[in-house]
Order: structure tokens, then sequence, then C-alpha cells
């Protein structure tokens, strides 16, 4: 079985143990060029017009794609979308989530292969884990700018108080603050309490 995977240079460190079976690319044009493979993973996925039809191109072989905010909806039913956030990405388990349980079936070969276990979860924008980090790193941005403690402080706290491996600010960073405003602003358009603190959107974009 082969798997073609596109992926930065920080994501394959990030994966450290490559399994066998797999080919690594760096641009998505290559997909077109592995069209013999078994399946195809999108771990750089960005949610534009042209990449979606590149990957529909792939289909019906299992296409996964890292695509934390936006639903199959958005997309395509015919992908799988996992949670690939920096951190994330080494876990034994990727949360998961697909439009069928043939798709579901058809999946578990290649996540066997790639010696991860899914964990299905509703197509909603940040599954669970991407979700509750999100809302603890803009409730962080909140106590911050309302002068509560300093950056330093507060990942500490943290720290200490859930076990958690990072502070809020820390795992930001990890993530990329942009993506937690973009998985912010994508639940707030349903529940106004997730709209992002305004220092994190300072932060994110300057």
């Amino acid at each position: 079985m082969q798997v073609v995977v596109l992926g930065y240079e920080w994501q394959k460190s990030e994966w450290k143990e490559i399994p066998e079976g797999i080919t690594w690319i760096s641009d998505a044009g290559e997909f077109s060029t592995h069209t013999s493979a078994d399946a195809f993973v999108d771990l750089a996925f960005e949610p534009e017009a042209e990449r979606i039809a590149l990957l529909r191109c792939l289909l019906p072989k299992p296409v996964l794609i890292n695509s934390v905010s936006e639903p199959l909806a958005e997309t395509d039913p015919g992908f799988i979308r996992f949670n690939g956030w920096n951190t994330f990405l080494s876990a034994p388990v990727w949360e998961a989530a697909c439009s069928s349980e043939a798709t579901k079936q058809k999946s578990e070969a290649i996540f066997a292969l790639l010696h991860k276990t899914p964990e299905w979860l509703p197509d909603a924008p940040g599954f669970v884990t991407p979700r509750v980090v999100s809302v603890i790193i803009n409730e962080a941005f909140l106590a911050l700018d309302e002068g509560v403690s300093t950056k330093d402080e507060i990942n500490t706290a943290m720290k200490l108080g859930t076990a958690y491996p990072y502070g809020p600010f820390e795992w930001g960073e990890k993530i990329g603050l942009k993506n937690i405003v973009g998985l912010l602003q994508k639940m707030s358009q349903t529940q106004p309490r997730y709209t992002p603190a305004s220092l994190l959107v300072q932060e994110a974009f300057n």
C-alpha cells in the first residue's frame, strides 16, 4: 500500500517516525504524479477552491485533509478531515470526521498504515481538543488584556494547575495564533461567546 503525504518540513519532523509505504511530497501539484497511490494525505491543506478541486480529482480513493476549522460541507463530503494542528500531529490518536460509514471503513487501513488511531467525531468546526484549547487561549488573552497577570505567570499557573504540556500563550505560538483566531471566528458565527479577544486578534495579525 502506498500513501502520498503532502506536508511541511516541521510537520515531517513532528511526526518523528515516518512509516514505511509513505511517499512525502512538498507541493500540491505533485499529487497528480502519484495517482496510482492508494490514498492521499494533505497536512498542509488550505480551503481554497483550486486546492479542493485538485484533491477532488483523487477521489474515490481516500483523501485525508488537515482541516480543523472547515467542516466537510465546506470542502467535499468525500474527504476525511482530521486535526493535524502543531503539537497534535505526533499524537497516536487523531480526531477525525467523515460523511459516511463506508468512507470510515475504507480509511481504517490508511490510519493503521500511518500508525494512527482515528477518534471519530461529529463533522463540526474545531472537533473537540482544538475547540477547548482555543477557548483556553482566548481566555488567557482576555485575562492579559484586563491586567490580571503576565504571560509568563499565566503560562506557569496553567501548566501547574492543569498539567497541560504548555501554557496558553506557549500553545498559541506553537499552533499559530492565526489558526486560533480562524477557528474562534468560525465558531462565533453561531455562538457569540467564541468571539476572539481583541488582543489575540491584534497579536495574530501584527
